[in-house]
C-alpha cells in the first residue's frame, strides 16, 4: 500500500512539474483577456479529456495517424515557441476566432498549454514504470490543482496589477520559449 502511495505521489509531482500551470498562468490571463467566454471548467475537462486519452490510447492512436511520439513533442515545441514569441513581443499570431466563443478553452489553453506534448509524452512514458491507475490518480490530483488555478485567474489578475502582470507575462514568455526550445532539443535529430 505504501509503495503504491509512493507511485502515485511521483506520478502525480512528475505531471505537475511538467504541466507547470503556475508557470502558465501569465500566458492563460493573456489569453483570458482576449476570449470573453473562457470557461475554468471547459478548459480542465478538455485538457483532462486528452491526458485520460493519451493515458490508455496515446501511443496506438498516435502510431495510426503516423506520427511517433518525437514528432508530436517537435510540433508541440513550435505551437509554445509561438505562444512565447507572443508573450515577449506583445503580438497576436495565433487567430482567435470571435465567433467561436470557446475555442480559447481548447486550443492553446488546454492543448498545448496544460495538456502539451511535454505532458502526453510524459503520461506514454509514465506507462512503462507505473500502472495505469496510478497515473490516472495522479492526472485526477493535477485536474484539481489545474481547474482551481484556473478558477483564480481573476484574483490572480487584480493582485498582480497590469504592470505586474505585463512585466511577469513577459519573464514566463522566457520561460515559456526556453521549455520549447527543450523540448525541441531533447527531440531532434542533430
Amino acid at each position: 500500500m505504501l509503495v503504491a502511495f509512493k507511485s502515485i505521489l511521483t506520478v502525480t509531482f512528475t505531471l505537475f512539474a511538467v504541466i507547470d500551470v503556475v508557470g502558465g498562468i501569465p500566458v492563460i490571463i493573456s489569453i483570458k483577456q482576449h476570449q470573453k467566454n473562457f470557461s475554468p471548467l471547459i478548459a480542465t475537462i478538455a485538457a483532462g479529456a486528452l491526458m485520460i486519452f493519451f493515458l490508455f490510447t496515446g501511443e496506438a492512436f498516435l502510431q495510426l495517424m503516423g506520427v511517433d511520439v518525437r514528432s508530436f513533442a517537435l510540433a508541440g515545441s513550435i505551437v509554445i515557441f509561438i505562444l512565447a514569441m507572443e508573450m515577449i513581443l506583445g503580438m497576436n499570431i495565433f487567430k482567435r476566432n470571435p465567433d467561436d466563443a470557446h475555442s480559447g478553452n481548447l486550443v492553446p489553453v488546454a492543448f498545448p498549454l496544460i495538456a502539451g506534448a511535454g505532458t502526453l509524452t510524459t503520461i506514454i512514458s509514465l506507462r512503462s514504470v507505473y500502472y495505469p491507475w496510478q497515473i490516472l490518480i495522479g492526472i485526477l490530483a493535477n485536474l484539481v490543482v489545474i481547474y482551481l488555478a484556473l478558477r483564480s485567474m481573476d484574483w490572480i489578475e487584480e493582485k498582480i496589477g497590469i504592470t505586474g502582470l505585463a512585466a511577469i507575462k513577459k519573464f514566463f514568455g522566457v520561460i515559456l520559449l526556453a521549455i520549447a526550445i527543450k523540448i525541441f532539443t531533447t527531440y531532434v535529430k542533430i
